[in-house]
């Protein structure tokens, strides 16, 4: 019976990629409709299982853009930028061309090899660290720079009265005296 079911669902369906030459074809101003393109996914049924803060983390990974703040933009090297050969002394170009092929393969590979013996544990030593930092930095230093900041009040208080009183006249009529003088360059 399903067997029978498939044979009728299943229709061949024809799919013309290519575009028309022809601008009068669709005189009524629609465009034609193309079977090859998928409808937009609903986001509302990828999302049911995800809430405000798992959207806003930067904690899952980025596969296809790995730097997106561009931290390594010094590492961007070629190997034009480590090895060059200037006019009056140059290798045979075949000796230039399995050098850089090598150069790429090299740097490639060795690489993908470091990066597999020591990614994850110093991934694992890296989140262990931030996590101690971030910690003591929550628990141990906002809370003693919140207790030295009310302490302290009366002294954030005295020295915005000297600055306003001493220090901003001097800086004015300093300004003010300096302002005068015009220097004028002559080439002789």
């Amino acid at each position: 019976m399903d067997s029978r079911k498939r044979e009728e669902d299943s229709e061949e369906v024809e799919i013309d990629l290519g575009e028309s030459s022809d601008p009068d074809e669709y005189d009524n101003g629609d465009e034609p409709q193309t079977l090859w393109r998928a409808p937009p996914a609903m986001e509302e049924d990828e999302n049911i299982h995800t809430s405000t803060l798992v959207e806003i983390s930067d904690t899952k990974p980025l596969i296809n853009v790995r730097d997106p703040r561009g931290i390594n933009d010094c590492l961007k090297v070629t190997f034009e930028d480590v090895i060059a050969e200037p006019v009056s002394v140059r290798s045979g170009d075949r000796v230039w061309i399995w050098s850089n092929a090598l150069f790429e393969v090299s740097r490639v590979w060795i690489y993908r090899i470091v990066t597999v013996l020591l990614a994850i544990p110093v991934s694992i030593l890296s989140g262990v660290l931030f996590a101690f930092l971030s910690c003591f930095h929550i628990w141990m230093v906002s809370p003693c720079i919140q207790c030295l900041s009310m302490g302290t009040r009366w002294l954030q208080s005295l020295w915005n009265v000297v600055l306003s009183i001493i220090v901003q006249p001097l800086c004015k009529s300093a300004g003010r005296c300096c302002g005068g003088f015009r220097v004028h360059m002559a080439k002789e």
